[in-house]
């Protein structure tokens, strides 16, 4: 898919769909500034066009009308956004141009076999409206055919912008598109095609191309070190474990930002076996390793200068004859021994070691993302992650930057009550409370907050729930691996660079 920036009309542009946007009002679906010309050349009858084809300017409403050689494209596409909030002339919500661009996109490939060239003439008035509408529309551009005998069809993206230093802001979009589609390719991917060996090897590929220097412990230096829980975890599979690290370390970098991803390729539960209906999602639990990786991508392409080290902790959590038991105790990186009482709690030993390990790296700021608990989904749903932290001005700050990236995060507590229940009765702590089940985010959080070193300011994203959409499609986010979190990592990261963490 390429990304192009042109300063023509709507009406005169050589394409085979033009996108505009309309807003929802009292008297129907409402053009949005940039469709002018569009309206000019139809005679003036855009909004009694659409009031006759039924548009209500709904977010993410695609209504389709034929220009009649009107203009040069055959095609228009009206997109609705919703509500316009302060009206037509005010600055639009970035996220609602984003997620308009991405349905508009998404709508018009929908079932193409041939290649596609669609202009979007949506409000492009400034960088930050230019860059929105570029990563809407490269997101919802998205597919996964690596298992598909039919080749995607192609497109060309071009951005009807107007604003002088646009070319920034369309790069800054690519970058992050290409990162979430890095990231959204791993997640779709088959788990015997994503082995641990092999997710390793990915990342050498993205350490390699960015210029990242890159270390990867195989089973036997894992063992050398003493990371008991990524070992014990990944002691039921025939494919062993890896623990990447990987690190982008440019001259005079503002700080240091560690970065660790839960990397499951595949859960079973162990021999607490999930049931079967639970485990068809379960290629995705290696979602926040993932968003590390495409994070790290991002960062070095955007060369922001801040030390970033990223750990992707990756196993296959797998039932056989040497898995792990309920009840066996396990000493982690560091010297903390756990009682595993569920097998299916795989998640938090993985990420206990790589966050006991980042000491070494003395971080300013730490951050864990994973697919951790079934519980986040029940206390915010699909849709929105949770976010807990040692410091509440971190865990503030890591929600404002998700908001800005365009995903949506919620601030939640770690009740020190709760720790109670991760007491053990043979060892330094349980990984599972063994009397209650409430609060079972938090208590996850509560565990990893253990293993977090002395001093370092953390916070912990648990994003069970946006990692993998079993719904339909919607904006700019496919069914599938969406690339939850890769986005608020880099705004993380871009964030210490300009001394706002």
């Amino acid at each position: 898919m390429t990304l192009h920036i042109s300063e023509a009309s709507p009406h005169l542009v050589e394409a085979d769909a033009v996108v505009i946007g309309v807003t929802k009002e009292a008297g129907g679906a409402l053009p949005v500034p940039g469709t002018k010309d569009v309206d000019g050349a139809l005679g003036g009858t855009l909004a009694q066009t659409l009031a006759t084809l039924g548009a209500t300017g709904e977010a993410g409403e695609v209504t389709r009308i034929p220009s009649g050689g009107r203009l040069t494209v055959p095609l228009i596409a009206a997109v609705g956004m919703g509500d316009a909030a302060g009206g037509n002339d005010a600055a639009f919500d970035p996220e609602a141009l984003r997620r308009a661009a991405g349905a508009a996109v998404r709508a018009l490939l929908a079932g193409r076999t041939g290649d596609m060239c669609i202009a979007l003439a949506l409000p492009a008035r400034d960088p930050a409206e230019v860059g929105a509408v570029a990563l809407g529309a490269l997101l919802g551009g998205y597919a996964f055919r690596r298992y598909r005998t039919e080749p995607a069809p192609g497109a060309s993206l071009t951005v009807l912008a107007h604003a002088g230093d646009a070319a920034p802001a369309a790069e800054r979009a690519q970058v992050l598109a290409d990162a979430v589609s890095l990231v959204r390719d791993l997640v779709n991917t088959g788990p015997s095609d994503l082995v641990p060996a092999m997710f390793a090897a990915r990342a050498e590929q993205v350490a390699a191309a960015g210029g990242l220097a890159i270390t990867v412990l195989d089973e036997d230096a894992l063992a050398d070190g003493g990371y008991g829980g990524i070992l014990g975890v990944g002691q039921g599979s025939v494919n062993p474990p890896r623990l990447v690290r990987l690190e982008h370390a440019p001259e005079g970098a503002a700080g240091t930002l560690v970065l660790a991803g839960k990397g499951i390729t595949f859960d079973s539960g162990g021999l607490s076996l999930k049931p079967a209906k639970s485990m068809e999602s379960m290629k995705s639990d290696m979602s926040g390793a993932a968003a590390v990786l495409g994070a790290m991508q991002a960062i070095t392409a955007l060369g922001l200068p801040v030390r970033v080290i990223g750990y992707l902790a990756i196993a296959e959590n797998m039932p056989s004859g040497s898995a792990q038991r309920p009840s066996d105790v396990l000493t982690m990186f560091g010297g903390t021994t756990v009682e595993v009482l569920n097998t299916d709690a795989e998640g938090r030993l993985v990420l206990a070691d790589a966050l006991a390990a980042s000491a070494a790296d003395s971080p300013d700021v730490l951050i864990d993302v994973a697919t951790l608990t079934g519980a986040q989904v029940v206390a915010l749903g699909p849709r929105v992650g949770g976010v807990m932290a040692n410091n509440d001005g971190l865990r503030d700050a890591v929600v404002d930057a998700a908001r800005r990236a365009g995903e949506a995060m919620w601030p939640m507590p770690l009740p020190a009550e709760l720790a109670k229940g991760l007491e053990s009765t043979v060892a330094d702590l349980a990984n599972v409370p063994s009397d209650s089940r409430g609060g079972g985010m938090l208590v996850a959080g509560l565990f990893l907050k253990e293993f977090v070193p002395s001093g370092v300011r953390w916070a912990h994203l648990d994003i069970a729930g946006p990692a993998f959409n079993e719904g339909g499609p919607h904006g700019y986010t496919p069914k599938g691996g969406t690339g939850a979190a890769t986005r608020t990592l880099v705004q993380i990261a871009q964030d210490m660079a300009d001394g706002r963490l």
